[in-house]
Order: structure tokens, then sequence, then C-alpha cells
């Protein structure tokens, strides 16, 4: 078989693995053609490929990012998008395709499904937000770049009496400001899932305070207040229609330091989070998930995700695997609520 390979959405440490494993595999033990397609979704919209053999992809398990480029192109949005890409994979001679992306990129990979495009799915997001699996991988590489990040400041908020608000990624969910905030040993942490009261979020500052320390705040860039309590800015939306975000914790520094009195600054990790070399933890899950997706494709398993479950590889339904986001459990919170203060 013909196999291509594309990589979709936001970068994420662990990719290269994920292609190192498919190609290593399906070359070595199943005889299998790879090529890969440059740039996401784009790559097959405009036939735009790359060799994919095994010596394109030696020394690339410690990398971060990907070698096929990424991009946000929803071909859905545009006219004639999905009969491109059959004309394309066809022009190409490629007999299935391997999608590793999050939740946009598998939704049109289940709708390349439903129009008989043999697809096979790989879970990536640093959010760890996709419902049919455990974990995704880039997930623990993101958390533990926050956590160092969030040990950092705890020293300079000390130093100089300060409140420092640390933003890290979560559009829809509050996953790694969840985890790095409780190994950082945060004083409060916001999400998306639990809209914050700004008087209580104050009042945990100046507890913090009368103790003589001072507070570390964890903030998603997905998290709001109350309705009515602070005024937000909208922002753009991307290709996928989700709104470019970021901004919040600058504007709850100063709601802080407004309502309290006390000085605060703003930290936005951004894409630090989802740069440089992956963890042990996220190398070895994507390794797996690509070992498991080129058997999916050799046995003609198409229309499915591979997914962790416990410590099993699993394949699940892409429509199961994209019906709906992962998103922090109240009680999940309620864990971390205990800490607040």
């Amino acid at each position: 078989m013909r196999i291509g390979v594309l990589t979709g959405g936001g970068d994420c440490p662990g990719l290269n693995a994920v292609i190192r494993g498919v190609v290593r595999k399906g070359v070595s033990v199943y005889g299998h053609e790879f090529v890969g397609f440059r740039d996401g979704w784009r790559g097959p919209l405009e036939g735009e490929t790359m060799p994919l053999d095994i010596q394109a992809v030696r020394g690339i398990l410690p990398r971060g990012g990907t070698i096929l480029g990424s991009s946000r192109t929803n071909p859905l949005k545009i006219e004639g998008g999905v009969d491109r890409i059959k004309e394309n994979l066809a022009a190409t001679g490629v007999d299935a395709l391997i999608a590793i992306g999050g939740e946009d990129t598998l939704g049109v990979a289940k709708q390349l499904f439903d129009r008989d495009v043999r697809v096979v799915g790989v879970p990536k997001t640093i959010d760890n937000d996709l419902s049919g699996t455990d974990y995704t991988f880039g997930f623990d590489t993101a958390v533990n770049i926050a956590t160092e990040a969030i040990d950092r400041l705890h020293t300079t908020a000390e130093s100089h009496h300060r409140a420092l608000i640390c933003e890290v990624m979560g559009r829809h969910a509050g996953w790694i400001a969840l985890h790095a905030g409780m190994a950082g040993g945060a004083n409060v942490i916001l999400i998306p899932e639990k809209p914050f009261d700004i008087d209580r979020v104050c009042e945990y500052v100046e507890s913090r305070f009368r103790t003589r320390y001072s507070p570390i705040i964890v903030v998603a860039e997905g998290a709001h207040p109350i309705e009515g309590q602070m005024q937000l800015q909208a922002g753009e939306l991307d290709a996928f229609g989700h709104v470019r975000l970021g901004g919040i914790g600058e504007t709850l520094a100063k709601e802080i330091e407004k309502r309290t009195g006390k000085e605060a600054r703003t930290t936005v990790l951004g894409h630090i989070q989802r740069g440089g070399t992956p963890t042990a933890f996220d190398r070895v899950l994507a390794t797996r998930f690509g070992l498991q997706a080129i058997d999916a494709v050799h046995d003609g398993d198409f229309g499915k995700m591979v997914a962790l479950r416990g410590t099993d590889i699993v394949r699940i339904g892409l429509d199961e695997a994209t019906a709906e986001l992962k998103t922090v459990p109240v009680e999940r919170y309620a864990e971390a609520e205990v800490f607040f203060g």
C-alpha cells in the first residue's frame, strides 16, 4: 500500500515520534510505502507532498514540532475541498491516509471517511480534551513546561511581594491549568469549565498576602468571569470558527490591582508550551500510537482513531472520538480548590 501521513492543527511535542513509529513499522514489518503531506490539510488540498521513508524519520524522535509542517486549514470551508482532496489522493497513488491531530483535524477525517476516503486518526492535542482517549501526547510536555514556569515564578513573587499570574493554554478545557497549577502549588486555578468570581479571587489573593507569602494564580486562556463582573475583549475567529484567545491574564492582573491595591504581573506562556523536546511519557505514547495506527491501516480498519485506555491502545470510531470534548469534571476541580488561598 501507499499511505499518506499528515499532521494538522497546532504543533505539538511528539508528532515526529508518531510519524517515526508509523514509517518504521510500516516499511520494515509490512513493506508499505509512505508519502508525507505538507502543512496539515493544505497538503492533500494542494497536492503538496514530501518523501517519507526510513531515512526521512531518522533522528526525529526527540524533536519537537513536525517535519511535515502543520496548519489550521479547514477543507470543509473551501468550495469543493473534499473532492479536491480525493482527486489529489488518487493522483498521488495514495491508498489510505493517517491523520494526526486534535478535534478539528479528526473532525475533517471523519467527514472524509463518510465520503469513502480510507483514513485512520491519531489523537494529538496539548489540551488533553479528546474524550475518546485517557491522554493525548503533548499534554505531559505542556504540563511539565508550565509547572517549571510556575516554580520559577514563586521565587520572583516572594522577592517582590506581588501577585503573579501565569496564563496557560486551554480554550475550552482546563486540564493544563489544573495539572500544572496543582503540581506547581498555585494558590488559585481558573479554568473555562467554571466561571470565576473575581471578588472571591481577590479574597484568595489577600488571604495569601496575610500569611506573608505571595499568591500565584494559574489561569487557562479560556477562563472567564461570572457574567457582568469584568469586561473582556472578543477575539477574531480561526478557520474552524474558534475565537483566538489570550489576554485574560492581563485583564485579571488589572482587576486584582484595582480591587486589592496589591501589585500584580502576568506571564503568558503561550506557544512556549508547544515547543521543544517531548517528555519521555509523550515520546512513548506517541510511538505506541504510531505503531497501532499503521496496524489499523494494514488491517483495513478505517474510520477509527487509536486511543489510550488505561495502559492499552485501542481503536474507537472517529465519530465517538470527536463527539464531545473532554472537560474537567467538577470533582477534579474540587480537589484543587482545597489548596486555594
